[in-house]
């Protein structure tokens, strides 16, 4: 299973939120390649960035900051990018610049001709991002609640040719409350792609919850605030893994 640690982007800074509230911000540094470096240097097998001005405002917002993090580690292990992506352009762009995968969020529930056409023009890059609270998938960066199931728009979105599916529980997300094994099981269960946990982790205790389920098609988990508060031990969580 890949741990995969997350490096959220606002204003050129690593920051956390608090279930996506862009006024709950945690700033853990000044330097956000620096700590991709220190993420690859601890065993990282890839690194999850994201956008957050970029998801707000649905076009990038933190390109000089993303540049500088994938020539620290982009030519050692893969980086995946999500927020404001709503354009072939931008997935080409950023592509060309030495990001391995971009993650489509927002743009993938109310556009879904546009992450047809992504699948279809740069097959095996394009992850979806599926974020839901109570099963219901959200929007905007998170402030929008749409009607559509988790599962349907998965099933959906395999079709088209997506690489995997993130999924995160919005209500958990840097909450340190814990995954949402269920949901995410059952979401992999009912479809054939990889599938990524995402918010609540809090512990190694997680990570073996996790490591439990993994064959029903669990392929890694997102890391974020746990990492830098201190509650996960990094190098112990890969050891549980076989990494290291």
């Amino acid at each position: 299973m890949l741990l995969i640690p997350a490096i959220d982007l606002k204003d050129g800074r690593c920051v956390r939120l608090k279930q996506g509230n862009l006024e709950e911000e945690t700033v853990f540094s000044e330097q956000p390649e620096q700590v991709a470096r220190h993420w690859l240097d601890m065993g990282a097998e890839r690194i999850h960035l994201v956008d957050l001005n970029g998801a707000v405002s649905g076009k990038p917002q933190n390109a000089s900051v993303i540049k500088a993090i994938v020539e620290a580690v982009g030519a050692e292990v893969p980086v995946q990018l999500g927020g404001g992506i709503r354009s072939l352009e931008t997935i080409e762009r950023y592509l060309d610049s030495g990001i391995s995968y971009v993650i489509i969020g927002t743009a993938a529930v109310k556009s879904p001709g546009f992450l047809h056409d992504a699948c279809n023009a740069f097959p095996g890059q394009v992850i979806v991002g599926l974020d839901a609270r109570d099963g219901k998938v959200a929007t905007d960066g998170w402030s929008k609640l749409t009607r559509h199931e988790v599962i349907d728009l998965a099933r959906k979105f395999e079709g088209y040719g997506i690489e995997g599916i993130i999924y995160t529980d919005i209500g958990r997300d840097g909450m340190l409350t814990g995954v949402n094994i269920e949901a995410t099981v059952k979401l992999a269960q009912a479809v054939g792609v990889p599938v990524y946990a995402s918010g609540g982790v809090s512990s190694l205790d997680d990570i073996d919850k996790l490591l439990a389920v993994e064959a029903e098609g669990i392929e890694g988990v997102i890391l974020g605030r746990s990492l830098y508060e201190g509650t996960l031990d990094f190098a112990a969580a890969l050891e549980r893994t076989g990494v290291v």
